[in-house]
């Protein structure tokens, strides 16, 4: 906390730039230091992508950002890449899985954007970095021991320990998603068996509600969002395996609580974006199968920050290293 008030003061005034590789499109952000965001928008991306088409929407972005920010006087002093998979953080360098993106592997991102920009660029796992934002300007602001848990088309997360982002061995660790559950259960696209990630993510609620629709997923393109919505309507089929969802995302949260015990453990992604009931039922599930000692401070709450997460993690946790400092 110290060296947040230290770095806080350092750059007061000073904004930098946050961008999310999303997979079909770019977010980007004009924010300062103490989370302030400045300009945000964003800019789609074509369905096939490589590398080279990449490198150059990004570098597009970012020449386009700083030109609108030279208009309002502002000059942002570095930039801040959040990205799936794993990477070396200290290069810069997106390791992979390739996300779909041809060529997508063992990417020196930073090195090549700042040849193009000119601008001293950092490059963080999404999810740790909207587990900092989180920490640092959302729902878990105040708390030093923090799990973070974002529900989407996969689950990924983040955890933090006495105040500090647990990274593991080469930066691979909070893989939250990856935890069994059930090892008798399918295999997920990671190839693990029984995931969390496999039984509790948006794709997992997608697939059982076909399952109990009894028809192919092939045939039916609902989304996670359109089948809370029917929830909500009183569809049987929906009513079902929300309620089941909610109780698998509640076990692994369960194991998480027994593990780490930590202060609070926060939901973010589009699942955690559902009416308080599902919350409520994640919370009732994580409580009744975890330790008393354990579970008995821990707070579950939904992310304060929504999709600028990542955006304000990545601009934080650059202008952070820029100062020579570490999360």
């Amino acid at each position: 906390m110290e060296t947040t008030i230290l770095i806080t003061a350092m750059y007061k005034y000073a904004a930098a730039i946050g961008i999310d590789i999303a997979r079909l499109s770019l977010r980007i952000a004009v924010i300062r230091m103490g989370g302030e965001v400045i300009y945000e928008s964003l800019y789609p991306l074509k369905k096939e992508q490589d590398r080279d088409y990449l490198f150059s929407s990004l570098v597009s972005v970012v020449q386009e950002t700083r030109q609108k920010m030279a208009g309002l006087g502002v000059n942002p002093i570095a930039i801040g890449i959040s990205a799936k998979g794993f990477i070396d953080q200290e290069a810069g360098i997106v390791i992979g899985p390739d996300q779909g993106i041809k060529n997508w592997n063992n990417v020196p991102v930073a090195k090549v954007l700042n040849k193009e920009t000119g601008l001293p660029v950092f490059v963080g796992n999404d999810a740790n970095l909207m587990t900092v934002a989180e920490q640092r300007f959302g729902s878990a602001k105040g708390y030093k021991n923090v799990v973070f848990v974002a529900l989407r088309t996969g689950i990924g997360g983040g955890i933090v320990i006495n105040g500090k982002l647990y990274r593991g061995v080469n930066n691979a660790g909070g893989e939250i998603g990856q935890m069994i559950i059930n090892f008798s259960g399918g295999i997920s696209r990671t190839g693990i068996r029984g995931s969390f990630e496999y039984f509790a993510s948006a794709s997992a609620l997608v697939r059982r509600f076909n399952e109990e629709k009894g028809r192919k997923i092939s045939d039916n393109n609902i989304t996670a969002k359109e089948i809370f919505e029917l929830s909500y309507k009183k569809d049987p089929e929906a009513v079902k395996v929300v309620n089941e969802n909610a109780g698998l995302v509640g076990i692994g949260l369960s194991n998480l609580i027994s593990i780490f015990a930590p202060e609070i453990i926060v939901l973010g992604g589009g699942l955690a974006e559902a009416h308080d009931d599902y919350i409520k039922m994640i919370r009732e599930s994580a409580f009744a199968n975890s330790l008393e000692n354990c579970r008995a401070e821990v707070r579950i709450e939904r992310a304060a920050l929504g999709s600028r997460s990542a955006l304000i993690g990545a601009a934080f946790y650059s202008l952070t290293r820029l100062a020579g400092k570490s999360i």
